[in-house]
Order: C-alpha cells, then structure tokens, then sequence
C-alpha cells in the first residue's frame, strides 16, 4: 500500500472487544494496520491507515460495534507524513544537537495521535517519537525536536489539541537538550 493520507485510531477498555473490532474494521475497508496491541491498564488500541474514505468507514464500523467499549477515537483526514514514521520509533536524529527537545504528554494514545498531527501541522519540528500508551500506564507521548521557536510553537499547537480534548497531562520545552537526554535517541 502507498503512503497513507489518513491516520485513524480507536482505543478500548476491552482487549477481547478490541480484537473483534480489528477484524471487523480490517473486513470492512482497504486500510493498512498500522498498530494493533493490548496497552497499559489493560486496553487495547487499533490504529489503521489508509485513504480518507476507506479510514472513516472502519472507524465508523468500529464505533457501531464497540458500544461502550470505546475510550477514545479519532480520524485525521490528510495526515502529516512525519507521524509515520514517529509512530513507528524509526527517526534518527544526525548531526548536532537540535535547538530544543518539546514534550507533549496526554491521557490516551488516541490523543496523542491528533496531537502529534497538530505540532507537525503547525510548525517546521521533527517529530521525534510517537509512544502511545505502552508503558506509560495508558498515556500518549510525543516528542518533536528543532529550533527553540518552533518547537515552542509545535507544543503549543499539540498541547491545545489534547487539551480540547480534554487530555493534556503535560506539555515541555527543553532549549538546548543535553547529549545525555537525547543519548537514546542519536
């Protein structure tokens, strides 16, 4: 499959429901799956790609299913390509250091997503890492590097995102990172 113009998510508080919707959502359209696995504090989060059509009617075949199961869900139409990548941990970051380390941390892995989306949509970062919900207790992460502006502007767009949908737990600024911090990730 090409590169997918659209990201959509769903997370659940039920594992064994959660396996039910992936097939069903996998059955019901052309869409790529991006992620599918139990998280922390025993949910279960499916994340398909794809075209924006085929994105929405698994979606919206998984919210008819999942009844009250459903914690969170999401559909970003046009998706930045760098979430991609960040969502698959495979950025490598070269050269010097960058000008500044922003963190944005959410409730939920969905979240997170859309917020990552936002950051990258509304400045020039490098979104670094996308970690939804493994061993954060159920929480969403996302890291973004480049300069102190906009990293500053990357956060803030991403932070008003979670925090609209009312999951913000944290947003960060790091000017001038320290080789150690960002030692895990060179």
């Amino acid at each position: 499959m090409s590169s997918p113009k659209s990201v959509g998510a769903i997370e659940l508080s039920s594992i064994g429901i959660g396996y039910r919707i992936e097939d069903e959502m996998l059955k019901a359209a052309k869409v790529e799956l991006l992620v599918a696995r139990t998280i922390c504090s025993g949910k279960y989060l499916i994340i398909v790609g794809g075209s924006v059509s085929d994105v929405e009617a698994a979606i919206r075949v998984g919210l008819q299913t999942a009844g009250e199961a459903i914690i969170d869900h999401l559909v970003v139409p046009n998706v930045h390509e760098s979430v991609f990548p960040a969502l698959g941990q495979s950025v490598v970051l070269d050269g010097p250091l960058p000008g500044a380390l922003g963190v944005v941390e959410t409730f939920s892995g969905v979240s997170v997503v859309a917020a990552a989306d936002c950051a990258a949509k509304a400045a020039r970062v490098t979104l670094l890492r996308i970690h939804v919900a493994m061993a954060l207790g159920g929480k969403g992460l996302c890291l973004m590097t480049g300069s102190v502006a906009d990293v500053q502007a990357g956060v803030r767009a991403a932070a008003e995102e979670a925090r609209r949908r009312g999951l913000l737990v944290s947003e960060v600024v790091i000017a001038r990172p320290s080789r150690e911090l960002l030692e895990e990730y060179l």
